[in-house]
Parts: C-alpha cells; structure tokens; sequence
C-alpha cells in the first residue's frame, strides 16, 4: 500500500521526464487525474488520458521538452504531506519563483492553480509546487 500517491506520480512524472520518455504512466485516481489537467492546462505537460488496464485504470501523462530537448518541467516539489498538511487561505497563497512557477491547490472549488484560486477568492491545501 502506497502512503502517498500523489508524491509518486509526481516522482513519476520528473523521473520520466530526466530520462527523457515521452510518456509517463501510474495507477488512476480522481484526485491525479485533476493535477494531471491542471499540469496540461498550464503547458507543463501534453496529453493526458485515462486507460484500461485489466481491473485498474492507469493515467498515462505525455510529457513536453522544448526545441533543445531539455524538459519543460524543470522542477517540482510535494509541499503537503500526509505526515504534514499545509492549508493557505486566498491571502497566504505565495508565488512560485517569482510568478515563473505555479502552486496546485485543493479547494473546495475543486483542483487549481494558486493563482486562480486567488482569483476565486477560495484558500486551501497546496498540493505542491511546479517550475
């Protein structure tokens, strides 16, 4: 049993990605799913899709390089944990590198960046931070 499934698909994710993949595949949940949408939404990755394997569904995630073939994704880090849950109301969300990167944020308006989320006007707990 996995502690936290969300650290492993993004794990997943920069490891495919230093590696140099194309795509990058791991167990499916609702919750991955909407970071997964929130990344393509954003251009951090390409395509995005649900597949059936036997009993489980799995979400496999295209990644993106740019024209030199480095990564888009230069960097990512899980900030809430299940050992420690980080929660940030509307005036707490901060900037990633200077607005260059972007925070994921679970709200009660569902999965979205940190700045729609102030935008919104809603708070929540940030999932992690992307760059």
């Amino acid at each position: 049993m996995m502690t936290d499934p969300i650290a492993d698909m993004l794990a997943r994710i920069r490891n495919g990605a230093h590696a140099r993949h194309l795509r990058v595949s791991c167990p499916a949940s609702k919750q991955k799913l909407a970071i997964a949408n929130v990344l393509r939404d954003n251009g951090f990755v390409g395509d995005v899709r649900l597949e059936d394997s036997g009993s489980r569904k799995v979400l496999v995630v295209g990644l993106r390089y740019d024209a030199e073939g480095r990564p888009v994704i230069a960097g990512m880090r899980r900030v809430s944990r299940p050992g420690r849950r980080v929660y940030l109301g509307v005036e707490d969300v901060p900037p990633v590198l200077g607005g260059l990167g972007t925070n994921i944020l679970t709200t009660s308006r569902g999965v979205m960046t940190g700045r729609e989320a102030v935008k919104a006007g809603v708070g929540g707990e940030v999932l992690c931070n992307i760059w």
